[in-house]
């Protein structure tokens, strides 16, 4: 089984019942989930109509024993600071909070689960497209 990180993106298409986001975080033995993409989520949720419903199903989510929430630390802003500097050499920018969740999980080897095709600018970024 594969070991993610979730994106913002994948959390919302697993919350539209979207087949391979569903098949995905059941078949996946561990589920990252960066402080980022929490961010994203609960800016997502207060410009909502469904805030408290969301954040509920939300924290539902990451009570389960596979889902961990991934912390920023130093050797993650390396991993940040890389990244930036290859794709601005490449004069293919990503939107800072995507650099940060591309360092994450570069940081703590998990593929990211994503459905933004800009990642694959990242080298060494490992995607992983769903099962």
């Amino acid at each position: 089984m594969k070991r993610i990180l979730m994106d913002t993106n994948t959390y919302a298409a697993f919350k539209k019942n979207d087949p391979v986001a569903v098949n995905t975080f059941q078949r996946a033995e561990y589920v990252g989930v960066s402080v980022v993409v929490l961010g994203e989520l609960f800016s997502g949720f207060k410009g909502g109509s469904k805030e408290t419903r969301n954040r509920k199903e939300l924290e539902q989510f990451l009570d389960s024993p596979r889902v961990h929430v991934i912390q920023l630390d130093e050797e993650t802003a390396e991993f940040y600071a890389m990244v930036y500097w290859d794709l601005k050499k490449k004069g293919k920018p990503l939107p800072t909070n995507d650099l940060w969740i591309a360092a994450a999980a570069m940081r703590f080897g998990l593929a990211l689960f994503t459905y933004d095709g800009h990642f694959k600018s990242v080298d060494g970024l490992i995607l992983h497209r769903g099962f």
